[in-house]
């Protein structure tokens, strides 16, 4: 013992390091020359870099900070879905797999120094117990989470099943704090949250994650909706969804195709990501008429549904190009719980055209795919002749491009005043209509106008900074002093009228508020139900699905025998 008692722990690990990465130099010089050469003598300089730094920096650095700062540095380089997985994120990533976690069935997020209940789920112990969105959480099990962030709240939220953990929240409207004992269950977040009849005979379908038992949900919603609500033809939105587990992407796919169709191929690196994906089981519904909904958001799995449907001339898709992922990751254990998430295949759809972006340098700010040189684009032809194109993405049959929100609601949804307009209401009415039938009526209007007001609701309007600028430049031209009349006039004719603009947007605003409200009474699929009558995706949908004529037009069926049929 006396001889390491002068070693700090760091020192050791950084011993153990460098002999493993001594054995796996040796194990490498055994390879081909060149590239493994190379390979072996930068671990050594890595290796003899690390233990510089532990050794003769004038602090002591923390090994592992400095091993993971590394890690993720290196992984940068690649493309964006090579991640490295701690052990302290695990269970983070499990979940986003899995929809499934210990807790109490909550969404939640900062607001000031105390942590908001941001939505319910039904039937789970928060719903039963009776928190509510809206609720503010001042202590978890007796701990005050003043200051905290929403992942540590989120953490002591969580927790074997059966165990019992005390929330303590204050309520709009009151000032006193109450507690509520919940019993900790599995938490299953479904990955269809809603779905129902939008017009006579045509369904919907909101699928919202490729997690596992997707495929599972959307085959007992198309079920239900064909053998009890009469079900004739169908819209899947795949809007926003990033998409998940490759094999629950083939099953959804084959509800719609016949058995043994191609759905997806992987190509890799190595041969056993070289692979084939063929629809394993009989359709659901082969012949019915069929709508894709798609968005920027649309990626990885939901591109595989959209895109091999669109190839089999089997759907057809509508809203904008999507997100532009076509590669395959697989998890890789390191060890001590860590895993890496390796990009090791792209796919392809039946047309043989791979929709991942080919430039990562000309994103969107929301990482969607963005402009694409016409030299990076190849045709492709669907099964019945139509074009496609690879380069990044589905393009859509029907282009519906998403309209911008004007900047006043822009500004009181990133304000939370549509949320705590919302609160305010639920806690003033105990019911509502359905969501099909619910109505934001022009009183309820006047009465958020009244309590934007009461916020001292602002924002900063374009023309204001446009108008600062002019000063800016007047001074710097001479020109502001011997005018300042012109300025202040100017000025005077530029104020802001609050109220006259929230009317201008009123039909907008009135959309926003309607979906929040219908969600505080009917949570995520009241919601859902209730933007649907605006949606303009919905509508166009639904416009080609009442003409078989286009419909079929669109998808290039020229022969009798290829006529989709609605079923009945």
């Amino acid at each position: 013992m006396a001889l390491f008692s002068k070693y700090s722990k760091s020192h050791i690990k950084v011993a153990a390091f460098g002999i493993m990465l001594i054995i796996i130099s040796v194990g490498l010089l055994s390879f081909s020359e060149s590239r493994d050469f190379k390979l072996v003598k930068n671990l050594e300089v890595f290796s003899n870099l690390f233990r510089e730094l532990n050794y003769y920096y004038v602090d002591d650095p923390n090994p592992e900070k400095l091993i993971q700062t590394g890690i993720n540095a290196m992984l940068k380089t690649l493309d964006p879905y090579t991640v490295y997985i701690s052990e302290e994120d695990l269970d983070d990533f499990k979940f986003t797999t899995t929809g499934h976690y210990g807790g109490v069935g909550s969404l939640i997020r900062k607001k000031g120094d105390y942590i908001l209940i941001t939505d319910v789920y039904q039937g789970f112990p928060a719903d039963k117990s009776g928190l509510k969105t809206g609720d503010l959480i001042v202590s978890v099990g007796g701990i005050s989470i003043k200051g905290m962030s929403s992942s540590e709240v989120s953490e002591l939220l969580k927790g074997l099943p059966g165990s019992i953990v005390e929330i303590s929240i204050k309520r709009y409207g009151s000032e006193e704090a109450v507690s509520f004992k919940l019993e900790r269950k599995e938490i299953n977040i479904p990955n269809v949250p809603y779905y129902g009849l939008v017009n006579d005979g045509i369904a919907y379908i909101r699928l919202s994650n490729f997690r596992t038992g997707s495929g599972k949900e959307v085959r007992k919603a198309l079920n239900d909706l064909k053998n009890n609500y009469g079900a004739e033809a169908l819209i899947i939105d795949l809007r926003g969804n990033p998409g998940g587990l490759l094999m629950e992407a083939v099953e959804i796919s084959n509800l719609f195709v016949a058995r043994g169709e191609e759905i997806v191929s992987t190509r890799g690196k190595i041969e056993e990501y070289y692979h084939s994906y063929q629809a394993p089981n009989q359709p659901v519904a082969e012949k019915m008429p069929l709508v894709i909904l798609v968005d920027r958001g649309s990626a990885s799995a939901s591109e595989i549904v959209a895109g091999s449907l669109q190839d089999l001339d089997r759907g057809i898709i509508i809203g904008e190009r999507t997100y532009g992922k076509g590669l395959v990751q697989t998890t890789r254990p390191l060890g001590y719980n860590n895993q890496l998430k390796v990009t090791t295949a792209k796919y392809y759809i039946p047309s043989g055209r791979c929709i991942q972006a080919v430039d990562y340098s000309h994103r969107n700010e929301d990482g969607s795919v963005g402009h694409i040189p016409d030299s990076l684009i190849s045709m492709f032809k669907t099964r019945n002749g139509r074009t496609v194109y690879d380069g990044g993405g589905i393009l859509p049959d029907i282009e519906v491009v998403a309209g911008d929100v004007g900047l006043i609601t822009f500004n009181l949804y990133t304000q939370d005043l549509f949320f705590d307009f919302s609160t305010k209401f639920a806690s003033e009415n105990p019911e509502i209509l359905s969501p099909s039938d619910f109505e934001f009526s022009e009183e309820d209007f006047l009465s958020f106008c009244d309590f934007v007001v009461e916020k001292d609701f602002h924002y900063e309007i374009q023309t204001n900074s446009a108008y600062e600028s002019l000063i800016k430049a007047a001074k710097k031209d001479n020109l502001y002093e011997n005018n300042q009349d012109a300025f202040r006039h100017l000025k005077s004719l530029l104020k802001h009228d609050l109220n006259a603009c929230l009317r201008d947007h009123k039909e907008e605003i009135i959309q926003f508020l309607t979906s929040e409200i219908s969600g505080r009474y009917y949570y995520q699929a009241g919601s859902i139900e209730s933007s649907l009558k605006w949606d303009d995706d919905i509508k166009a949908a639904i416009g080609v699905l009442s003409n078989m004529d286009e419909y079929l037009s669109i998808l290039n069926v020229q022969q009798p025998d290829k006529v989709l049929a609605k079923t009945n």
